[in-house]
């Protein structure tokens, strides 16, 4: 009797584990591979490599059973294509980041990065301890795309902008003709701005050609990668526009729900936490040494905001955001509650901080 129940045990612990032993376990899971497209070069650290780390992580971790197969810029379809190319099953995954989809979901730049605040922190509490997550896949459901979201990679505060003059006042940002992402370039275009959005490879051509007459992109890491100091010597600070940047991982809804297991799915959700956090402690660790050597080295200027120039950008922001919550409900809707926890929020950072040393040095 002692052995039978011995024997049961046995075979029970089997089937819980899927050990096989004659008896039907957990169907093993088979090998998936997930095409996915960036919309940013592989190479440029950070912002492009950050989804090839977490593909070589999910790799080793599911021991080759789950694969993200990642490709340069266009080498499946456009860039601006790829929400609809998931959402369509046309690729099973892609590399992005919501501010793209502003023409489409007006709310889609508050899940990539928000004029003046919050920083990397208080992003992430309202992300993962607010109703961010909630929202932003809410956001996706609502308009009808068949994608499960992901923010897989968070960028350090960005440049405002390389210039090839100085600029003391608003007057000299008027007819402009500026290369600028997301809420920021409507900001700057109630200041006189022509602001135009551009991929990353085109930049560069367009600066040397006097096609646009400055340019923001992003970190001073990524921007070296791209040379605009070897055109425009004007790099200005603070990121008032992007003081911290998700990038998001799309999956095609249909692929996650039917085709990855349990466990899959969780390594999925675990790894973008682990990305999150690689990206941003990369980010953050290797500016310094190049915003020195474009001082010393490319003879860049590295200037510093007046106040009087933040207040216009925070009173054109203001404008702005009132704008497009009064056009747009779902934006109202993220906005408030991002707002809402920004002001809870400050009962912390008022006090928990020491304060800061503001300007170069």
């Amino acid at each position: 009797m002692k052995l039978r129940k011995t024997a049961v045990l046995v075979v029970a612990l089997a089937v819980i584990f899927g050990l096989g032993l004659g008896v039907a376990g957990p169907v093993q899971a088979k090998k998936l591979m997930l095409k996915t497209q960036s919309i940013y070069p592989l190479a440029l650290p950070v912002i492009g490599d950050t989804m090839v780390w977490f593909a070589e992580q999910i790799e080793k971790a599911s021991g080759g059973e789950l694969i993200f197969k990642v490709y340069d810029p266009g080498k499946l379809v456009p860039g601006m294509e790829i929400l609809e190319s998931v959402a369509k099953g046309r690729i099973q995954a892609g590399y992005a980041s919501a501010g793209f989809w502003s023409g489409k979901m007006a709310a889609g730049p508050l899940f990539g990065s928000v004029p003046f605040g919050p920083e990397a922190t208080e992003y992430l509490a309202w992300m993962f301890q607010g109703n961010g997550m909630k929202l932003y896949q809410e956001m996706y459901d609502t308009a009808g795309y068949n994608v499960k979201a992901f923010p897989v990679g968070m960028l350090a505060p960005e440049t405002s902008g390389w210039f090839s003059k100085e600029i003391k006042s608003i007057d000299d940002l008027k007819g402009l003709k500026m290369r600028f992402f997301g809420l920021g370039g409507q900001v700057v275009q109630k200041l006189g701005v022509s602001a135009t959005v551009l991929p990353p490879a085109e930049i560069f051509p367009a600066l040397e050609k006097g096609a646009i007459d400055a340019t923001e992109f992003s970190m001073p890491s990524i921007d070296k990668n791209l040379g605009f100091y070897k055109i425009v010597k004007y790099n200005y600070y603070p990121g008032w526009h992007q003081q911290a940047t998700f990038v998001e991982l799309l999956i095609n809804k249909d692929v996650w729900n039917d085709k990855m297991t349990p466990a899959q799915q969780a390594l999925v959700e675990l790894g973008v936490r682990a990305s999150l956090m690689q990206s941003l402690a990369i980010a953050e660790g290797s500016q310094g040494p190049v915003i020195k050597e474009n001082a010393e080295v490319h003879g860049v200027k590295n200037m510093y905001w007046s106040d009087e120039m933040l207040d216009a950008f925070k009173k054109s922001w203001e404008e702005v955001r009132k704008e497009q919550s009064a056009k747009d409900p779902f934006f109202k809707k993220v906005w408030d509650d991002l707002a809402a926890f920004r002001a809870d929020y400050a009962y912390w950072s008022r006090v928990g901080f020491l304060p800061r040393t503001v300007g170069p040095k």
